[in-house]
């Protein structure tokens, strides 16, 4: 490499780690990193395969099954709770009206043994079952004044909220208990259904009935309700999909018809345009260039002729008429070089690449090519890539900053093909790619556009008195050559 010129990755370094580390830049130079490669060097851009899709669909089927179970199981517990409760308080009420209250005395409410016994003995017969498992009476500053349990009868406890509004505002009232308050302390299991409703004694004192009834007749209700709501879910959802498979299969493969129409489009524009750069070509290089040369030739006969006639006025005009034909066919000729490059079809990247040199050279850079031997292992499309990104590269080079040194290096640094294209040239600030609106930089704006087509990632070092450092990285040869 050339003194002046920002050295480039040694051949053994990783590619993947940071270019301002990898390369003995000059210090003020900045890498920046304009185009970056997709990931295990696929284009994002491209459509999702078919499976892709249907593995998709079926992921958010099972999601869609699983958040309806779990809501169903959720509505089913509410509404299995809800009848319950609904039932218990109706239940309540025709014990209270039918058993209790007629069977309340003086007697019992002032404690004596014998009208005890006897209450007991009447709800133990026709309220305690396996439907109704606790039974007590309260009085209204919390005293039990009868429990089925003996050990609760005179104890005094705390009425919570809703037992207290239950007397204020006569009316039953049901829940589900966790059994967590201290007169529960004889209950046995986790929950119970609890339920109020106040009674009145002979003498119109007013008295709070309590029951307690299991639980277990909830969780089967809503086993059978989640049975019911999962059974009809389940079956819509499996016949939404039975309707619209082939509307989502049809769907997929015009998909993919339409991706491969795309594809071939595509293909037939770049077919189309190369084949008309290759007419422009032949039409310029079999007229123009060719009449050119003829009235180069032309001049300097008739040069050749006014000399010997004596006149060396006319003689030397007409010779730069045809020097400067000569010029313009050279122009002409290199012009036909950057529209269809012979080399890169007929004879490969390497063959292109010396041309593009060489024409360079014609206009003041100092070009020096270092092609890895063997060659990446590029395909057609990498190969137009490369060639395409030197070119412009060396383009810039040659407008901005000739008389210039230029080194080409193409190499592979494990399965990633990387470019450099590196002179000595002023520079430039990085900033400018940033702050200049899109298409300020015409030069800079096809390199971004050639890498993002291509799928390959396009950084940049470089600053005032610097020169630049440009590097196009295509990741994944072997991936790329799998999926062109």
């Amino acid at each position: 490499m050339r003194s002046g010129s920002p050295d480039p990755v040694r051949p053994d370094e990783a590619p993947t780690e940071p270019l301002a580390a990898a390369v003995g830049a000059a210090p003020a130079a900045v890498w920046k990193t304009l185009v970056a490669a997709p990931a295990n060097g696929s284009d994002g851009r491209r459509p999702p395969a078919s499976r892709t899709i249907i593995v998709r669909l079926a992921l958010g089927l099972v999601a869609v099954l699983i958040a309806v179970g779990l809501l169903a199981a959720w509505a089913a517990q509410w509404l299995a709770e809800r009848e319950a409760v609904n039932d218990a308080a109706t239940t309540t009420e025709v014990l209270a009206d039918a058993v209790i209250q007629p069977h309340l005395s003086a007697a019992l409410l002032a404690g004596e043994p014998d009208a005890v016994d006897e209450f007991d003995r009447v709800v133990r017969e026709q309220v305690l079952s396996a439907d109704v498992v606790r039974v007590k009476i309260w009085s209204p500053e919390g005293e039990v004044l009868y429990a089925d349990e003996e050990q609760l009868i005179g104890r005094t406890f705390a009425l919570d909220e809703e037992q207290r509004e239950a007397l204020a505002r006569p009316s039953t009232r049901a829940s589900i208990s966790d059994l967590s308050e201290e007169e529960n302390v004889f209950e046995s299991g986790s929950r119970l259904l609890e339920v109020y409703r106040p009674v009145w004694a002979p003498d119109g004192q007013q008295l709070l009935f309590e029951v307690y009834l299991p639980y277990e007749p909830v969780a089967a209700r809503s086993a059978d309700l989640w049975r019911g709501f999962a059974g009809v879910t389940t079956s819509s959802l499996l016949l939404l999909i039975v309707l619209t498979a082939p509307i989502v299969w049809g769907l997929l493969r015009r998909l993919s018809a339409e991706d491969s129409r795309r594809a071939d489009l595509l293909q037939h524009a770049v077919d189309a345009s190369d084949a008309e750069r290759r007419r422009i070509a032949g039409t310029l290089h079999d007229g123009p260039v060719q009449e050119l040369v003829a009235t180069s030739f032309a001049a300097e006969s008739a040069a050749d002729a006014s000399a010997r006639a004596g006149e060396e006025g006319a003689a030397a005009r007409l010779r730069d008429v045809a020097a400067s034909v000569r010029g313009n066919v050279r122009v002409l000729r290199s012009l036909l070089m950057d529209i269809y490059p012979p080399g890169l079809a007929a004879a490969g990247l390497a063959h292109a690449l010396q041309d593009l040199a060489a024409t360079a050279r014609s206009r003041s850079a100092d070009v020096e090519l270092d092609l890895a031997t063997p060659a990446p292992d590029l395909s057609e499309a990498d190969e137009q890539l490369v060639y395409r990104v030197a070119q412009e590269a060396l383009r810039n080079a040659v407008t901005h900053a000739v008389p210039c040194r230029v080194s080409i290096r193409l190499r592979t640094v494990g399965d990633d093909a990387i470019l450099d294209v590196v002179d000595d040239g002023p520079g430039f600030d990085p900033g400018v790619l940033d702050a200049v609106p899109v298409g300020g930089h015409l030069g800079t704006t096809v390199l971004r556009d050639l890498a993002q087509q291509g799928a390959a990632e396009l950084a940049v070092a470089t600053a005032p008195g610097a020169g630049v450092h440009w590097r196009l990285r295509l990741p994944s040869l072997t991936s790329r050559k799998a999926h062109p």
